[in-house]
C-alpha cells in the first residue's frame, strides 16, 4: 500500500472536525486553562503573566499534580482515594522527623519515606483488591487514621530546618552555566532547545512508523499545525523558567513522573488492563486480566507517588505541621476531574490530569493575589468542580 494511502482521505476541514471532535476534552480544559489565565491577568493588573508568578505557580502545583498521575490510575479503574491528603502530611511528617529531630542523612530519610508509602499502597491493595471493600471506604478510613498519625509524630507541633541537600529538592533551580550575561538562564535554553528538537524529531518519527505499519496518519498540513502550536507550548513554559532562575527540581521530578506514567498507561499491558477495568470489569476478567493483581499495582502506585509528592512539599515549605495535606484530596480529584478524566472510570490522560493541577494551582494562585477571602476561594472551587463532573457527564451521555 502506498503512503498516500495511509493519509486521510477526507476533506481537510473534515478531517479537521473529527480532531477537534476526538479531542474535545484536551482541547477544552487547555483553553478554560488560557481563559483563566487572561482573567487573573486582567484582574491583576498583569502580575499574573509575570515570569516571577508563573515560576512559582508552577512549583505550586507540583505536589498535587504528582500525585493527580497517580489519583489518575486509580479513578481510571473507577475508583477513588481520599486518603491522599493524611497519607501525604503524615510521610511529609516522617521524612521531617528523620531529618530534623533524629538527624538521619537525607538519602536513607528519602529511602524510608519512599518504602512506607509502598507499605501504605500495599495495605489499601490488600483491603481493596483481596477483601474488597470499597475504595471509598478503605481510603476513607485512612483519611481519618493517618491524621492522627501525623500528630503522633509532630506531636502537635511544627518540625522544620532541613539540611540544604533536602531543601534543593522542593526550593532548589538547575544551576547556571556563566558562560555568558544576560538576562535568560542559559542552562535553561538548552534544556528547551533539546526538548523541542527532542519532540520534533519524535513527532516525525512516530508519524514515519504509524505509515509503516499501515495506520492511517493526519495530512501533512495538520501534523504540522500541531507540531507548531505544541513547540509554541514548550517553548512558552521554557521561556517562563529561562527570564526567571531557571528550571525548579521539582519541575524536573515532575517531568520524570509524568513521562514513566505516560508510557505505562499508553504503550504497557498493565496500562491497558486499567482502562479495561474502568471500562467494564467483568469483562476485563473474563478477558484473562488478573483484576485484583492490577489493582494492587495502582494502589501501590498512589503511594509510592503520595510519599514522592510528600517529600517535594515539605522540602519546598523546609517544614512539616499537623495540618500538612490538610485538603489535598479535593485538589487531586478535582484536577483529575478538570483534566478530563471520567468519574466513571475507562477515561483520562496523565497529560489531562496535570492540565488539571495546573488549572487548580491558577485558581488558587490568581484568588490569592486578588486577596480574595478563603470563603470565596472555596465556593469558587467547588463551583468548578461541579460544572467539571456535569460536562463529564454530558459528554458520556453523547
Amino acid at each position: 500500500m502506498s503512503k498516500q494511502n495511509m493519509v486521510s482521505k477526507e476533506s481537510f476541514s473534515t478531517e479537521l472536525r473529527t480532531v477537534i471532535r476526538n479531542n474535545t476534552r484536551q482541547y477544552t480544559m487547555i483553553a478554560a486553562l488560557l481563559i483563566i489565565w487572561i482573567i487573573f491577568s486582567v484582574l491583576t493588573n498583569g502580575i499574573f503573566l509575570t515570569s516571577r508568578n508563573l515560576s512559582n505557580l508552577f512549583m505550586q502545583m507540583v505536589t498535587i499534580a504528582i500525585m493527580s498521575s497517580g489519583m489518575l490510575l486509580i479513578m481510571v479503574a473507577g475508583n477513588i482515594d481520599l486518603s491522599v491528603g493524611s497519607v501525604c502530611g503524615t510521610l511529609g511528617a516522617l521524612a521531617a522527623w528523620m531529618l530534623a529531630v533524629k538527624g538521619i542523612h537525607p538519602v536513607p530519610a528519602i529511602i524510608i519515606t519512599l518504602i512506607t508509602g509502598f507499605v501504605v499502597g500495599c495495605w489499601h491493595g490488600f483491603w481493596i483488591a483481596y477483601r474488597r471493600v470499597p475504595a471509598f471506604i478503605v481510603t476513607l478510613a485512612s483519611m481519618i487514621a493517618f491524621k492522627g498519625f501525623t500528630l503522633m509524630i509532630t506531636k502537635g507541633s511544627t518540625i522544620g530546618e532541613f539540611k540544604e541537600g533536602f531543601k534543593t529538592i522542593g526550593q532548589g533551580y538547575i544551576p547556571q552555566w556563566n558562560i555568558l550575561d544576560g538576562e535568560l538562564h542559559l542552562t535553561t535554553v538548552i534544556i528547551v532547545a533539546l526538548a523541542l528538537f527532542s519532540f520534533i524529531a519524535s513527532e516525525f518519527y512516530i508519524r514515519k512508523k504509524r505509515i509503516q505499519n499501515g495506520f492511517t496518519v493526519l495530512r501533512p498540513s495538520l501534523h504540522l499545525a500541531k507540531i507548531v502550536i505544541m513547540s509554541a507550548g514548550i517553548l512558552g513554559v521554557g521561556m517562563v523558567f529561562a527570564s526567571y532562575w531557571g528550571v525548579p527540581y521539582a519541575i524536573i521530578v515532575l517531568i520524570i513522573i509524568a513521562a514513566i506514567y505516560t508510557i505505562i498507561t499508553t504503550r504497557t499491558p498493565f496500562g491497558r488492563y486499567v482502562y479495561a477495568i474502568g471500562g467494564n470489569v467483568e469483562a476485563a476478567r473474563l478477558s484473562g486480566v488478573n483484576v485484583r493483581k492490577t489493582l494492587m499495582g495502582i494502589c501501590i502506585s498512589m503511594g509510592i507517588l503520595n510519599a514522592v509528592s510528600a517529600i517535594v512539599f515539605t522540602s519546598r515549605l523546609n517544614a512539616a505541621t499537623t495540618a500538612a495535606g490538610g485538603g489535598f484530596e479535593l485538589e487531586v480529584i478535582a484536577g483529575c476531574i478538570i483534566g478530563g478524566t471520567s468519574t466513571s472510570g475507562g477515561i483520562g490522560t496523565v497529560f489531562g490530569a496535570i492540565i488539571g493541577a495546573l488549572v487548580m494551582a491558577s485558581l488558587d494562585n490568581g484568588m490569592t493575589l486578588m486577596n480574595l477571602q478563603v470563603m470565596y476561594q472555596y465556593m469558587v472551587k467547588g463551583a468548578i468542580l461541579l460544572l467539571a463532573v456535569w460536562v463529564d457527564i454530558a459528554n458520556r451521555k453523547k
